[in-house]
């Protein structure tokens, strides 16, 4: 039976007495150069580690601590391809050799390498809608190749995952090692990917206590991001827990009676679970704030960050969003330890979102929204406006008209929102109107048409409204009802997001955001008007 393969130094050490023996000494180059990538450590640094043929971190501080394992994504930019093939096949052999009796292929016999298991998976049918390379734009790497637990694996695969995005190529494997990130890429790139995937593979379903924690702006997105970590984990037997305001908090004490891996909460929720003891964090580990820019103001935020920093002082801490406001910047020098900084955002909106602006008179929104529904080839469609009262209003006038519509804003109960969250979801609704609640992190990937009928002040918010529509490198429409007092709005957002929102047309090319038309062409051929 071979040696398990536990870490990389593990794998050199064992590589000094092989037949094929390569020594320390000379792959102390590749190995330095792989690390100082990764962590922004010297060679010099590296050096204290020879003696000993123990590839450990001297960190800034100097103080000694045990290299985790590396994800392959790094290795491969920097590490002869022979060394790498044969970590792989150790990987695998010990896989094997802990996996129990062999997988059987269809016939009966063995099955070979990865497909064995693979084949057993119940795939989700495959998206063939064409993706913009905000997505697709990667250096090719696979989830296999971050050398992630088979029952991880599983989940990703059958969740519909088929290959890691730029953000989770980007970001999975520092993650993995252990050190802070600030992480900054567009709506609807795979950013949940990007930080569950790492926490949940350094989750030990053994160890009966929280060592992870994720913390979202509002209560849908705290219902999405657990629903996903849910889905993922099923094969890991991690306990994940959702909990936000709005909900009985004896439910919650109920279910902390039990293990619990990792909790996804709102910031309210979690401080009134720490402030009663209900929660023990002492031995979290791992922090994720999705979404920042929007946390740091909120005053609930600031308080379970001092709750967190008292805790445990080894603690890593995942930002991410798509926009970060200065007071980030200064949270970051504040409370991260030496953060690897991932900035994708060449470009603020994305490439399968076309925009428009319609120019009309407050009176005439709801007459040219009308013609907007029997015109267009809507998917579904979520349309925003700048108030609860206003939502309220113009979903009334859009089920008149005699569309199906929802509506949900922040000032709805709980249970009421739950329930339109989740039918919209479904498929039941083809519309639904709503406040600004719905703009952070929301992923239906079903929305192709988003409409601003009311125009929205600060770009900020627009940049989030819009990608609502073209999730995940598909194609959607984005279109503005213009009011005399929001032209310098639209001026102003334009400028500060580098983006152009042409003049409506008379037609518009279905082939921009019906998934029907999307036949694979160029991004080019789809960004053209009829």
């Amino acid at each position: 039976m071979p040696p398990i393969v536990t870490s990389w130094s593990h794998f050199i050490s064992g590589r000094e007495k092989s037949p094929v023996g390569t020594t320390f000494g000379s792959i102390h180059l590749w190995v330095s150069r792989l690390l100082s990538d990764a962590f922004k450590l010297s060679i010099a640094d590296l050096s204290l580690c020879e003696q000993n043929s123990d590839l450990s971190l001297i960190c800034s501080n100097g103080n000694k601590t045990s290299a985790p394992p590396i994800a392959q994504s790094a290795i491969l930019n920097v590490i002869d391809s022979e060394i790498a093939d044969e970590f792989h096949i150790a990987r695998m052999e010990q896989n094997m050799n802990h996996a129990g009796p062999p997988p059987m292929d269809g016939k009966g016999n063995p099955a070979t390498g990865d497909q064995g298991w693979k084949s057993k998976l119940k795939l989700p049918p495959k998206d063939n809608r064409i993706k913009t390379t905000d997505v697709t734009n990667t250096k090719g790497n696979e989830f296999e190749d971050f050398c992630l637990k088979r029952e991880l694996l599983m989940g990703i695969f059958e969740k519909g995952w088929e290959s890691p995005s730029p953000i989770q190529e980007a970001s999975i494997p520092i993650a993995l090692t252990g050190r802070d990130i600030l992480a900054r890429a567009k709506n609807g790139t795979g950013k949940t990917g990007a930080y569950t995937i790492p926490i949940l593979e350094k989750c030990d379903p053994s160890r009966d206590e929280v060592q992870a924690m994720i913390i979202v702006p509002t209560r849908e997105l705290a219902l999405q991001t657990s629903q996903i970590c849910i889905e993922i984990s099923k094969h890991l037997g991690i306990k994940c827990m959702v909990t936000t305001g709005g909900t009985n908090l004896k439910d919650d004490i109920m279910r902390l009676y039990e293990p619990v891996h990792a909790i996804i909460a709102t910031p309210g929720r979690i401080l009134d679970l720490l402030n009663k003891n209900l929660v023990k964090i002492g031995k979290c580990g791992i922090m994720v704030l999705d979404e920042v820019g929007f946390h740091k103001s909120q005053y609930s935020y600031r308080n379970v960050w001092k709750k967190k920093r008292e805790s445990k002082k080894d603690r890593q801490i995942l930002l991410y969003s798509a926009t970060f406001p200065l007071t980030v910047e200064q949270f970051m020098r504040k409370h991260l330890q030496n953060p690897y900084e991932i900035n994708l955002m060449d470009e603020l909106t994305l490439k399968g979102v076309t925009q428009y602006y319609a120019f009309v008179q407050e009176k005439q929104k709801v007459h040219c929204l009308n013609t907007l529904f029997s015109k267009l080839q809507i998917n579904q469609s979520i349309i925003f406006c700048n108030s609860t009262n206003r939502v309220e209003l113009l979903a009334k006038k859009i089920t008149e008209l005699g569309y199906s519509c929802f509506y949900i804003h922040a000032k709805m109960n709980q249970q009421h929102r739950n329930r339109v969250f989740h039918d919209f979801r479904q498929g039941l609704c083809r519309n639904l109107v709503c406040s600004d609640l719905f703009t952070r992190g929301i992923d239906i990937q079903a929305v192709n048409v988003v409409i601003n009928f009311d125009f929205p002040k600060h770009a900020e918010t627009y940049l989030h409204r819009i990608g609502r529509s073209g999730r995940y490198g598909h194609l959607g429409v984005a279109i503005n009802l213009i009011t005399y007092d929001d032209r310098f709005s639209l001026h102003k957002i334009e400028n500060e997001l580098g983006t152009e929102i042409k003049p409506i047309p008379k037609v518009i090319d279905k082939a921009l955001y019906v998934a029907e038309y999307h036949m694979g062409d160029d991004e080019e051929q789809h960004g053209k008007e009829s």
